[in-house]
């Protein structure tokens, strides 16, 4: 099924700390380096919606907290991340920025305006419980147990 492909994808993906180690900076690195490494830039086309759930889910893991952005049509897809994390209680919401920001556009030849929203999550109380249980649910061996 997509759903564990993608779970075994994100399982398997090594967060760099900066852009230039990842080998050019894509999904979850903010672009020009001198930012946080717990960024992750959504596209609503690119990757599935669960790709990013998880993503988030091992970025919080990793830092204790996740800043989701998005520029445009991608707005709905990071507020339906955002939500699917709170609804389950893996997140609680921190802060949300909206603002718009300058495009500029070689066919129009004029730059426009886009929507931006950047919304920050933290790690639940229930997070590394509810971490546990899945990773228990599906199997996985956890902190050096072994399995009977």
């Amino acid at each position: 099924m997509v759903v564990e492909e993608i779970t075994e994808g994100v399982k398997n993906l090594a967060v760099a700390g900066d852009a230039a180690a990842s080998g050019g900076g894509g999904e979850g690195q903010r672009r020009g380096g001198g930012g946080s490494s717990n960024r992750i830039q959504v596209s609503n086309t690119k990757k599935p919606l669960f790709f990013y759930v998880n993503l988030a889910k091992r970025y919080m893991q990793q830092h204790g907290d996740v800043e989701l952005s998005a520029l445009g049509m991608a707005i709905a897809t990071v507020v339906t991340v955002a939500e699917i994390l709170k609804n389950n209680g893996f997140a609680v919401e921190k802060k949300i920025r909206t603002s718009t920001v300058e495009i500029n556009d070689e066919s129009r030849g004029r730059p426009f305006q886009k929507a931006k929203i950047e919304i920050a999550l933290g790690k639940s109380d229930k997070f590394d419980e509810l971490m546990a249980a899945a990773a228990e649910e599906r199997g996985e061996v956890q902190d050096g147990e072994e399995q009977a």
